[in-house]
């Protein structure tokens, strides 16, 4: 799920991790992680004081991801960023050349590599524990189950705006929603977060029909009057938590930040507003984490996990 339009560029591109299978993701994350021990070393093997924080281009994942560098950093740390898949992230933690991932979503949308990778990994613990994956319409659609898709093919031009291709999200759509729900006939379009949240800008401005694939925490629930779609054959996984995931000996070797790391809850009021924040500001991240930082409640949140 590649999200909004604060997109630094990747390390390597990673084609393949987003059109093929997860096997075939697994597979160049393997080698890319290669490339990042060739390139980088391990590590362990960085200055002391120094982190790197692997993240994805999600809105929760740029927001947690920004804040805590600017956290730290206030603590005297150094902080390097590196954007990656979620394969070759998995890679990278596994192989010691990641420090730090905040937004693993456990046990359904990265179980995946969680199997993979996990006996590599170490798990810090869950910062959101009511993340939520669906299908959304505009809430002046007057759809509200899966159900009724079908019966108004015409309407939605049989057509669902969706992600990335490799996204969980998008795979449970596909392989899971879509047969169940008579959407056979239907086209699920690939694409990007960001031309996701574009198309559905679009058409509420034009009160047009829409539906998107769509997850929570968002911000576009605070931005937009939209609903998800009822799921009357439970097919959708229940809530799913977001973990803090470490490379191994990580907290060995920073045992303040993993301490840090642990304390780190949030819900989503401070969340969704970051998210706005950084959305607004989206060339300045970290000037938008500076800005709601000022806010006396969230900088005695963020006090309460740093102690």
């Amino acid at each position: 799920m590649d999200r909004i339009s604060l997109r630094p560029r990747a390390l390597v591109s990673l084609t393949a991790c987003r059109t093929a299978g997860w096997r075939h993701a697994l597979a160049a994350a393997v080698l890319l992680a290669a490339l990042v021990a060739a390139l980088a070393g391990p590590a362990a093997a960085q200055a002391e004081g120094e982190l790197t924080i692997g993240w994805i281009p999600w809105d929760e994942d740029i927001a947690a991801t920004y804040l805590w560098k600017t956290l730290l950093e206030e603590q005297g740390y150094s902080v390097n960023l590196v954007q990656l898949d979620v394969a070759p992230l998995f890679a990278g933690l596994a192989a010691g050349n990641v420090d730090v991932f905040l937004d693993s979503w456990l046990p359904v949308t990265h179980g995946t590599y969680w199997e993979r990778f996990g006996e590599e990994i170490d798990d810090l613990g869950v910062w959101y524990d009511q993340a939520v994956l669906g299908l959304a319409v505009p809430s002046y659609v007057p759809v509200d189950s899966l159900d009724d898709l079908a019966a108004n093919a015409a309407r939605f031009g049989r057509r669902i705006v969706g992600i990335d291709a490799g996204a969980g999200l998008m795979r449970i759509t596909r392989n899971d929603i879509m047969p169940a729900y008579g959407l056979a006939d239907w086209q699920l379009l690939e694409g990007s977060t960001p031309a996701m949240l574009a198309e559905l800008d679009r058409a509420i401005s034009r009160k047009e029909w829409t539906v998107v694939t769509l997850w929570s925490p968002h911000w576009a629930f605070a931005a937009h009057d939209i609903k998800y779609l009822k799921d009357p054959k439970g097919i959708w996984p229940p809530a799913e938590e977001i973990h803090v995931l470490a490379r191994k000996g990580f907290a060995g070797e920073f045992p303040d930040v993993a301490r840090w790391l642990g304390a780190f809850k949030m819900g989503d009021m401070p969340l969704g507003t970051l998210e706005a924040l950084i959305k607004e500001q989206s060339d300045a991240p970290e000037a938008a984490v500076r800005a709601w930082l000022e806010g006396p409640e969230h900088r005695a949140l963020v006090d309460g996990w740093i102690q």
